[in-house]
């Protein structure tokens, strides 16, 4: 099952409801590739409790500059519309969960 991709057009829509975990990455990025099946993991145990949705930064300029990322993979959540929190690099997944599981 693939994440969901969102784009600067339905970046707001996409996050505005519930607990959402974006992915900012792109293809040419190494560690975003490492982070993707973790990520794809994540989806399924907690499916229907967090989104998790993937926004490429090189597609989503406009979204990825107006959220100063600058480096990827960067992890955004977001709980009814509003960032809550961040963590950026190539983590492994109890890292992520903690990340997450905290803010549930």
């Amino acid at each position: 099952m693939a994440l969901q991709e969102i784009t600067d057009t339905t970046f707001q829509t996409e996050t505005g409801n519930g607990l959402v975990l974006v992915d900012c990455w792109a293809e040419w990025c190494g560690p975003c590739r490492m982070v993707a099946p973790v990520l794809e993991e994540l989806s399924k145990d907690y499916d229907g409790k967090v989104a998790i949705k993937k926004l490429n930064v090189d597609e989503n300029g406009e979204t990825a500059q107006g959220l100063g990322i600058q480096s990827i993979p960067t992890l955004l959540l977001y709980k009814d519309g509003q960032l809550v929190d961040k963590i950026i690099g190539a983590l492994p997944k109890a890292h992520i969960k903690s990340f997450v599981d905290k803010h549930l």
